[in-house]
């Protein structure tokens, strides 16, 4: 589905990715952790195209690395931000419909406005009211099913649950395993360890701009050294 080679990304002169390798499956959930500042934020802009890639980002065997952030969107790639990027003066309801896609008709994918209300009650009630009313649960909840309504083949989630509730985060799981079980991939940025490790199929760590550590979520358990160096645990 995607395949990230040998990537490269700068902040003016400051280079912050410096020759990252990474994939992901049809329907694979796949965690990138790391501490604060490491470069995971700055790869997933870079695959979306918000920070030029200087390597080979492939999305189903197509190179995408220099296309404009929305022609890789209409290609089926899909990315909800750390800063939930919601439109505070719309209203929940609008806030999804801005998600679709250009010639995209509402419930015309696999994902649709009743099923997500569905799954969030809370945004139901709430599909009227300004987003900037909600909680900040909400809001992220808002996030990511406004990314959904795009109906994208692949999604990357930048710390979805960062400031959530433990009844919230679980929500959130949830979600995840749902996105991944009707077929869409998951990249997904995560600090909390224990959320990553039980949902995601496979990891990779990063450190100091680079992908440090792959494997499978029982291989990491294993790595003692790995996580003390490389993660907050």
């Amino acid at each position: 589905m995607l395949v990230v080679s040998d990537v490269h990304a700068y902040y003016g002169k400051s280079h912050i990715l410096q020759g990252v390798d990474l994939q992901v499956a049809e329907g694979e959930i796949v965690a990138l952790l790391g501490r604060n500042g490491v470069g995971r934020s700055t790869l997933c802009k870079a695959i979306i195209g918000e920070v030029p890639p200087h390597g080979s980002v492939q999305f189903k065997g197509q190179e995408i690395a220099g296309l404009k952030p929305y022609e890789i969107a209409r290609l089926g790639v899909g990315y909800v931000p750390e800063n939930r990027d919601i439109f505070p003066g719309l209203t929940t309801r609008q806030n999804l419909i801005l998600g679709l896609q250009p010639g995209q008709k509402e419930g015309n994918s696999r994902w649709s406005m009743e099923m997500l209300f569905t799954q969030f009650s809370n945004l139901r009630e709430r599909a009227d009211v300004e987003a900037s009313v909600l909680s900040g649960g909400e809001q992220q909840m808002l996030t990511m099913c406004r990314s959904l309504m795009g109906d994208p083949d692949f999604i990357m989630i930048d710390e979805p649950t960062e400031g959530l509730s433990p009844q919230m985060t679980a929500k959130v799981a949830e979600l995840l395993q749902t996105i991944a079980a009707k077929g869409v991939s998951i990249l997904l940025v995560e600090q909390k360890l224990a959320i990553a490790l039980d949902v995601a199929q496979r990891v990779y760590v990063m450190g100091h701009g680079k992908v440090v550590f792959g494997g499978t979520p029982a291989q990491l358990k294993q790595h003692n050294e790995v996580k003390k160096e490389w993660l907050e645990v």
